[in-house]
């Protein structure tokens, strides 16, 4: 006999402004607790020292993740002039200095080559795997090892202000699998002077933005009392970026069953993946193949 899930049955987007010092996990896990959900996750981490917008899906929600880490980010940050450190961001130790302070005109001018589709290599302080590994632990062991470049679109970047010699503010809107922290670490080896992030904000991810979201000290006073639901975006939310086509006849029941199920015509064109739904609520993500959608992922809401 399967065990049942401890928790609520309970679906949708909590958007957390999450603070620093606080790991996103660790974030997840305080909704979950809070809310007494029986499954939670995120969509796309934050460092523990950066704040932001951390997008916390709550049941069914959590397989609309893969289509928010898709969408475009926002991030405002300030790059620490004059020294690289093996975190690339101040809670690192500092392995190298300079002298040297480059002009507004130079941070803007050197920009441009950051934009588009880049390659990026990731700190070696992340999460990325290596040999089944992860490259912070094997970095905390002091293990050689190499990270392959990724590939990256930036959007926009801009410098924002500076504040004075030693710190440059910028704004970055990127695609999916972005590290900041090696903008920073590359833009200051560009520059010539070394760098590094002083302080970073997710300032919005897709149609959230940070001003918008509930702090953890609203979590920590509503938990446990329900008050938290009425803070909760709908799953659909998280289904933003795909096109909506409403289900016909029977159609509805076919796709609940993982079948192709019938649907009306909408903006999607054959081969396009869309989600059906029925009075608003969505039923199931999938591909359109003639008058059919047929489902990838299904919803029991």
């Amino acid at each position: 006999m399967a065990r049942r899930k401890k928790g609520r049955d309970i679906h949708g987007w909590l958007i957390v402004d999450k603070p620093a010092g606080i790991s996103s996990n660790a974030v997840v896990n305080k909704v979950r607790w809070a809310m007494d959900a029986n499954k939670a996750g995120h969509a796309g981490t934050l460092d523990p020292e950066a704040t932001g917008v951390l997008a916390v899906a709550l049941g069914e929600a959590t397989k609309t993740v893969p289509y928010v880490t898709d969408a475009l980010k926002a991030y405002r940050f300030v790059v620490r002039l004059g020294a690289a450190t093996n975190t690339d961001d101040m809670e690192g130790e500092v392995i190298a200095t300079s002298d040297l302070r480059p002009t507004d005109a130079q941070i803007s001018a050197a920009l441009p080559a950051f934009t588009g589709d880049i390659q990026q290599v990731p700190p070696k302080f992340s999460a990325v795997k290596i040999d089944g590994q992860r490259a912070y632990k094997l970095a905390r062991d002091d293990a050689e090892f190499e990270i392959a470049a990724r590939p990256l679109y930036v959007d926009e970047l801009r410098l924002i202000s500076r504040p004075d010699a030693d710190h440059a503010e910028l704004e970055m809107v990127c695609g999916k699998g972005g590290y900041v922290r090696a903008i920073a670490r590359d833009l200051g080896a560009a520059l010539g002077c070394l760098g590094h992030v002083h302080h970073l904000r997710r300032i919005w991810s897709g149609q959230w933005e940070a001003d918008d979201g509930v702090s953890m000290e609203l979590v920590d006073e509503l938990a446990k009392t329900g008050e938290l639901d009425q803070y909760l975006r709908p799953l659909e939310d998280g289904l933003h970026d795909l096109p909506e086509l409403r289900v016909a006849g029977d159609g509805a029941t076919k796709l609940r069953h993982g079948n192709p199920g019938l649907v009306y015509p909408g903006e999607a064109e054959y081969g396009d993946e869309a989600w059906a739904s029925e009075d608003g609520k969505a039923v199931a993500v999938g591909r359109l193949r003639g008058s059919e959608l047929h489902p990838s992922r299904v919803f029991n809401q």
